[in-house]
């Protein structure tokens, strides 16, 4: 273990754990601001029941993803000087604008909605929900400009060792912010979708406060469909982007050793341990350029022709990342989306359909559904990030070129132990806070229920 590789991996958990967090935000925020529009709009106290119940594991939530993320700016300067000094003067520019306007209104609003009840009026309330929706949103988006950076640098200059901004514009319509964006934003929809659809099913299945859980699911039915749809779809134009733009990160995705054309679909590939020759593989015919260029006869590089032009073109180097990871990721993130897909369709069945207490004993499968997106989202970041390697800036600057050179390996594997140990108790804490209200609201008002019933009958 080196500094290099040591700090890869405090970045790696870091980002990891707080990953988790985000998609739930982007998400959620903008359910609770729309069951709290049902509610100004009708009047109906379910709607604003159900606002405070989801708005307060939201607010749990957000809270965590706030803690986690604070550790991830400091890495940059302590853990990647390198990089930050030849890439900061472009990468700044959207954190700054990111954290003084996107994450301050956030934050602010947040603290309006919260405290603001009954205190401001309906519509005021209201305005500040939604305004932490847009604002949640807004952040994201400030930080895919600065990842875009880095998978399709755009916009810049490289002057004295250093890429300098020369176009702003350029910069915010970045082609990679332009697919990679609806991504995450449809990620985050099916993740609120699912988490809201989990909880209320167990409920459900349990009979506590029908009626708020039944809205609660149909409403997450119906943005699971429209999420995941938008999931997938954008997944095709995100991928055939990827095809033109990063060739070696769509080659390792499907275990491609060799150019094809056309191109097969990889089902199933085993590699050598240098990841540079197929020992076993079953494929799709014609697949993988319909895919790629939506026509049978398109031409897909593979990785050691990729190599080859790499090495010509940046100088010798192993511009391979790391195949396998890259090729799982891909199965797993696609493989938990089409499960997604057919929960989500079931779902909207019962919901549409007015079928839910008759399929009580299906129910039971939607609370361990919250689980998928987070495999979804997790490994397609993954995919996402190691499928750049060996680029930090794709096609300028190296990881190990971005390393800090005054790091040594006793001080980063001291804070990757104790980050991993912070991290794991803090989502130990988020978990059981999400549990805990999650499960005790419809409890409760069962209880009530039944304590009320028991008041009503004669005594003996």
């Amino acid at each position: 273990m080196d500094v290099l590789t040591l700090s890869r991996l405090q970045f790696a958990i870091t980002t990891v754990y707080h990953f988790f967090f985000v998609p739930l935000t982007l998400g959620l925020a903008l359910l609770v601001a729309l069951m709290e529009t049902m509610f100004v709009v009708t009047k109906r106290d379910v709607y604003k029941e159900m606002t405070k119940f989801w708005g307060k594991l939201f607010v749990i939530n957000f809270a965590m993803g706030v803690v986690t993320g604070i550790v991830q700016e400091f890495q940059f300067g302590m853990n990647w000087s390198e990089y930050s000094r030849f890439v900061g003067d472009i990468f700044g520019a959207p954190l700054a604008i990111e954290a003084l306007l996107a994450f301050f209104l956030e934050s602010t609003f947040l603290g309006v909605w919260i405290f603001g009840w009954d205190k401001i009026s309906a519509k005021a309330h209201l305005a500040a929900i939604w305004l932490v929706a847009l604002a949640a949103n807004v952040s994201a988006l400030w930080i895919l400009i600065a990842n875009s950076f880095m998978q399709e640098p755009v916009g810049y200059i490289l002057r004295n060792g250093r890429a300098e901004m020369t176009d702003f514009f350029a910069l915010l319509l970045n082609p990679n912010v332009l697919v990679q964006y609806p991504h995450v934003f449809a990620a985050g929809l099916t993740t609120a979708s699912f988490f809201v659809l989990g909880i209320a099913a167990w409920h459900l299945a349990r009979n506590s406060n029908p009626e708020m859980f039944k809205r609660s699911f149909t409403i997450a039915a119906v943005f699971a469909v429209l999420g995941v749809g938008l999931v997938i779809l954008n997944g095709h134009t995100q991928a055939q982007h990827i095809y033109q733009t990063q060739p070696m990160k769509i080659a390792a995705a499907e275990g491609l050793f060799e150019t094809e054309q056309p191109a097969s679909f990889s089902v199933f590939t085993i590699g050598d341990r240098t990841g540079t020759q197929e020992i076993f593989s079953l494929r799709l015919p014609y697949a993988l350029s319909l895919l790629a260029c939506n026509n049978l006869t398109c031409r897909v590089q593979g990785i050691n022709d990729l190599q080859a032009q790499y090495a010509a073109e940046f100088g010798p180097a192993d511009y391979v990342p790391p195949a396998w990871i890259v090729y799982w990721s891909f199965r797993a993130m696609v493989g938990a989306g089409f499960l997604l897909l057919a929960f989500a369709l079931v779902a909207a069945f019962f919901a549409l359909s007015e079928m839910l207490d008759n399929h009580n004993r299906w129910l039971k499968f939607f609370p361990f559904a919250i689980l998928l997106p987070y495999l979804a989202t997790t490994t397609g970041w993954l995919m996402a990030e190691i499928g750049r390697m060996p680029w930090i800036v794709f096609g300028l600057m190296r990881v190990e070129q971005g390393v800090s050179p005054t790091s040594d390996v006793f001080s980063v594997g001291l804070t990757l132990v104790g980050f991993t140990l912070i991290y794991a108790a803090l989502m130990a804490a988020d978990i059981y806070l999400l549990v805990k209200f999650a499960r005790s609201s419809g409890t409760t008002q069962t209880n009530a229920k039944q304590k009320g019933a028991l008041a009503m009958q004669p005594a003996e």
